[in-house]
């Protein structure tokens, strides 16, 4: 059986769709290459313009101790705050001169999200942590940049005779909302060395 013959015309239409399609992509693929130059990661050592990096200002960044509204179990959650900014913002190595100092401010809340009917426990809380947090220069001692965050993670209640898985579940719970905090704070700094704002 032989294949059927196409018209020479539609033959030839076919060719100029596949020409024209050909010529955009390589169009397309040109001016990609001409920009590709333009664009540089954001937590990338080098600038495009020989000037410091994101990652060498966020190194500059001195993170003082955590003021928490309230003592107790909130003391341990700013230490863990802390910590995870120092490592966000240094990447666990060596920071250098301090050019900016951070200062953070915490507070948390605990909510009851879901109570069971029938004994009136709660089953589900949510715990959450308020931040604000300044940047300031060390030269002038000038704040050039203020915001305020905050997280709220969910946890389970276990049963009133498990008071240890009680005590864990909050633990961890205050652990994953400290990481979200410092990652937050982190990534609008990054945002505020590139912009500017």
């Amino acid at each position: 059986m032989a294949w059927p013959e196409f018209p020479l015309a539609l033959s030839d239409k076919f060719r100029l769709v596949l020409v024209l399609a050909l010529a955009r992509l390589v169009l397309v693929l040109a001016l990609a290459s001409m920009t590709a130059g333009c664009f540089q990661p954001l937590y990338g050592e080098r600038t495009t313009v020989g000037g410091i990096g994101v990652v060498d200002k966020m190194r500059a960044v001195e993170v003082a101790p955590v003021v928490v509204a309230q003592r107790g179990r909130l003391s341990r959650v700013g230490i863990e705050i802390r910590n995870e900014t120092i490592y966000g913002l240094t990447g666990g190595g060596n920071a250098n001169t301090a050019d900016y100092r951070l200062v953070i401010t915490i507070g948390s809340t605990l909510l009851a999200v879901v109570i069971d009917p029938t004994t009136g426990r709660n089953d589900t809380q949510n715990y959450g942590i308020e931040a604000s947090y300044q940047l300031i220069e060390v030269g002038t001692g000038k704040a050039v940049f203020g915001a305020t965050t905050f997280s709220r993670v969910t946890y389970d209640m276990p049963g009133e005779q498990q008071r240890f898985a009680f005590d864990r579940a909050l633990r961890d719970a205050e652990t994953r909302a400290a990481k979200e905090i410092a990652e937050n704070i982190r990534s609008r700094l990054a945002s505020y060395f590139t912009a500017g704002t």
